[in-house]
């Protein structure tokens, strides 16, 4: 079975030095092993996402050295894949809804 690591960043914010050493543990795993190292953006907060700072991170990795195999996965467009598999899993009594309506 094939390697596969990732490294999946919110675009909320800019590169900080753990997410760093996240991303560069994973690719250097992933290499090690003939691996693949993949990027997934975490970008389903639409209130917070912003399109320079996902950018900002991808040209930060890029100057780290630290390459990705793939095209990019935006977490947002799994969305509905989600849904199925939460609604598969109530259907299935797995799973339960949550019926709260005020955060904690």
């Amino acid at each position: 079975m094939q390697t596969i690591t990732r490294f999946a960043p919110s675009p909320t914010g800019f590169l900080h030095l753990g997410g760093a050493r996240t991303a560069l543990f994973n690719y250097v795993f992933a290499r090690s092993k003939n691996g693949l190292f993949k990027i997934r953006i975490e970008d389903t907060d639409v209130t917070r996402n912003k399109t320079e700072t996902t950018q900002s991170i991808l040209d930060d990795l890029n100057w780290l050295g630290i390459n990705f195999n793939g095209k990019i996965i935006y977490q947002s467009k799994n969305i509905k894949d989600h849904i199925d598999l939460a609604n598969s899993l109530i259907n299935k009594g797995l799973a339960y809804k949550c019926f709260h309506d005020e955060l904690f």
